[in-house]
């Protein structure tokens, strides 16, 4: 269960950096925020309840619903954040988007909100690296490597995924 914790305190972190983005086109829609908020909840302690699910699948209906890209990953980043907790002990690759998918789809966002600079999103690679705790290393190096495909948001995940697993965290 602390491994969990782990996973969701730090994907709910990577989510927390692009709300702004979301709630910037969105302010009265607060299904990310409270994604994320669910997932700190349980990162903090609480129970991993059937509210957590809840949030992911309203912050997944947000993202869908969202007309503007940026902010539509923003709450992908949510969605991802609140669903860490359901982290599956499976060893199988599919298993590390619940590790990485949030700052993957927070890099995804930045990108977008700079005009798909894809420097932003390289940047923010950067930071999502550098914030990895050693038990999420930990906890990722259980599982093997990050699926292909997925787009931009799966390059991303890669990319977060090969720098974690070299050791520079």
């Amino acid at each position: 269960m602390e491994d969990l914790r782990a996973v969701a305190a730090y994907a709910a972190e990577n989510a927390a950096d692009v709300l702004e983005i979301f709630e910037r086109s969105y302010p009265a829609d607060f299904r990310p925020r409270d994604a994320v908020e669910a997932a700190r909840t349980f990162a903090q302690g609480g129970k991993r309840v059937k509210a957590l699910r809840d949030a992911a699948w309203a912050a997944l209906k947000a993202a869908k619903e969202a007309e503007d890209a940026a902010a539509s990953q923003a709450a992908r980043a949510a969605m991802s954040a609140s669903s860490a907790a359901y982290l599956h002990p499976l060893a199988r690759s599919t298993q590390v988007r619940h590790i990485l998918g949030a700052p993957a789809h927070a890099a995804r966002a930045v990108e977008l909100a700079t005009a798909g600079d894809p420097g932003g999103g390289a940047d923010y690679v950067e930071r999502a690296v550098r914030r990895a705790t050693p038990r999420l290393v930990e906890v990722l190096r259980r599982y093997p490597a990050a699926p292909p495909g997925g787009g931009r948001v799966g390059e991303l995940l890669r990319s977060i995924d090969r720098r974690l697993r070299g050791g520079l965290a």
